[in-house]
């Protein structure tokens, strides 16, 4: 090796930050906690931005769509932007236009102005993630990250718990603007907060400063492979999946851009993402548990909350409130895991020993009725929570623990990207399967809604009589008995439904623990 070779080797190696590295994650993660709190935030208020904009709620659903769109294009080469123009700068930038879109999202005069808005909201948003992950793998030594990684958890994990309690009482409380504007403040103390304690380590710095091209086919294949799939998944269920010419068009060119791009990438010299980082065997394995972590992680977020708004009569704040205490026991049991379990443990054990929890309490959960209190229903999600917080942080720490480093800011791209579209995938899925679910066993209880069946005619009597007890008339009393016979019926068929997805979740997660015995060796601070 030359002099100067092994000179930027030794000041590579000897590099520190000047700050706190932990007051850098910290730091780092204020942003991207902002940016994915975001995502779930926004739910609640559309019922009220359509009111206000004067639109249809179908509509209005484009505000959720559009960001998703944009975010997807952007997470896979944020990286790459990383090193065309340095790290800090963009995730400066990232930190500034976000707050901008976010103040322009909240003063928005129409629903075409709010989507455009929510565009470039995605846009900028989708390069925080990435970001603070690749400064969090440069800050910290291999024995450290599993403690750092619990940091960045709270904001993959705990922001979109929190998400809908938050947006429902910002929206009942003030107004649906403030889902928006609150980001403001936060956005200007994360952009001084980074530009005081953030800095680029020396070889950021030379990626910056050696000569890059653009890959244009790179970048246009991923636009179009992953924005198409981002609106599949957010439109399929409304609009009847591939029962609609729409979904079928995009369907069709989320395949050929995702298939065109994997081919484009692979064989290009200069890669606007390297998926050669896949080939380190744990970061590959990693890639997959994450991708299982963010489906089960996302869809198990919707089904408590939809069920108790649908069937039980909560309305959002209340539904929401039934996640705070699983995101207490994640604060809890997160930084515990990251400091006495994972340097103590094998991390492929604590991996195996969450997905078996998660499982668990899956199935757990499982044990639905129309009778269910609120704190029953609280202590399923706080019990699947546990599983989630032995997952998130040794399979990060495991994921990158043989990494090596010039891979850091494409596996941190790869890596964020992996778990939102499994999210969204897990989230698409679960809505789907509720309906169809509901939809079978209301076809099998309805069998018993005869005119020949004996309880159904005593029910429908006594309906009808306490009806005109009330005061209807004979006709009205009558059919308003059957209306509530068949709400009944439907309430009665989404209860199996939806304890039947309970258990294909948990199905999932325990056919997730032979993953773990896939990672190799590791010189991470935990065990393999």
């Amino acid at each position: 090796m030359s002099g100067s070779g092994a000179g930027m080797v030794s000041a590579d190696a000897l590099w520190r930050p000047q700050a706190s590295p932990w007051l850098i994650a910290a730091v780092a993660t204020l942003a991207p906690f902002m940016e994915i709190l975001d995502t779930t935030i926004v739910n609640v208020s559309l019922p009220y931005i359509s009111g206000s904009l004067s639109s249809s709620y179908e509509d209005a659903t484009w505000v959720l769509t559009s960001y998703l769109v944009a975010n997807g294009i952007v997470l896979p080469v944020a990286g790459w932007v990383g090193k065309l123009i340095g790290r800090k700068r963009y995730f400066l930038i990232c930190i500034a236009m976000f707050t901008v879109c976010s103040f322009l999202c909240g003063i928005a005069t129409s629903l075409p102005e709010l989507v455009a808005f929510r565009l470039l909201q995605g846009l900028f948003g989708g390069g925080l993630q990435p970001n603070q992950q690749a400064i969090v793998l440069d800050t910290f030594e291999p024995s450290q990250r599993g403690r750092a990684f619990s940091i960045v958890a709270i904001a993959v994990i705990f922001a979109p718990i929190i998400g809908p309690t938050l947006g429902g009482w910002i929206t009942d409380s003030f107004t649906w603007r403030w889902v928006f504007l609150i980001n403001v403040p936060v956005g200007i103390m994360a952009f001084t907060a980074v530009a005081r304690f953030v800095e680029d380590p020396p070889w950021v710095l030379r990626d910056r400063a050696s000569p890059r091209e653009i890959d244009y086919g790179g970048i246009g294949l991923i636009a179009l492979g992953l924005g198409s799939l981002q609106i599949v998944l957010d439109r399929g269920e409304d609009l009847d999946w591939f029962g609609s010419p729409f979904i079928r068009l995009f369907a069709l060119l989320a395949a050929v851009g995702i298939a065109g791009a994997v081919a484009w990438l692979l064989l290009t010299d200069k890669p606007v993402v390297d998926l050669r980082a896949l080939g380190d065997r744990n970061f590959g394995v990693g890639v997959i548990t994450i991708s299982a972590i963010g489906a089960i992680l996302y869809s198990t977020n919707l089904l408590i909350p939809a069920f108790a708004q649908q069937w039980l009569g909560y309305d959002a704040l209340l539904a929401g409130w039934l996640l705070t205490p699983g995101a207490a026991v994640m604060i809890l049991f997160i930084p515990v895991v990251a400091k006495f379990a994972l340097p103590n443990f094998q991390t492929r054990h604590l991996l195996a020993f969450g997905f078996f929890a998660l499982g668990f309490s899956a199935w757990y959960a499982s044990n639905l009725t129309l009778q269910i209190d609120f704190w029953t229903l609280a202590s399923f999600r706080a019990l699947q929570t546990v599983g989630l917080a032995f997952l998130f942080v040794p399979n990060s720490t495991l994921a990158y623990s043989t990494l090596p480093r010039r891979f850091n800011a494409d596996a941190a791209a790869l890596y964020s990207m992996f778990r939102n579209i499994a999210g969204s995938i897990g989230i698409s899925v679960t809505i789907a399967l509720v309906q169809q679910r509901t939809q079978i066993h209301q076809a099998y209880l309805s069998e018993h809604l005869s005119p020949l069946s004996a309880p159904y005619g005593e029910a429908l009597a006594g309906l009808t009589a306490t009806l005109r007890g009330l005061g209807h008339t004979a006709i009205g009393a009558e059919h308003a008995a059957i209306g509530l016979m068949n709400h009944m019926l439907v309430q009665q068929a989404a209860v199996p439904a939806y304890a039947e997805l309970f258990r294909f979740t948990a199905l999932a997660a325990f056919a997730a623990i032979p993953l773990t015995l896939l990672f190799g060796s590791s010189t991470a601070g935990g065990r393999r």
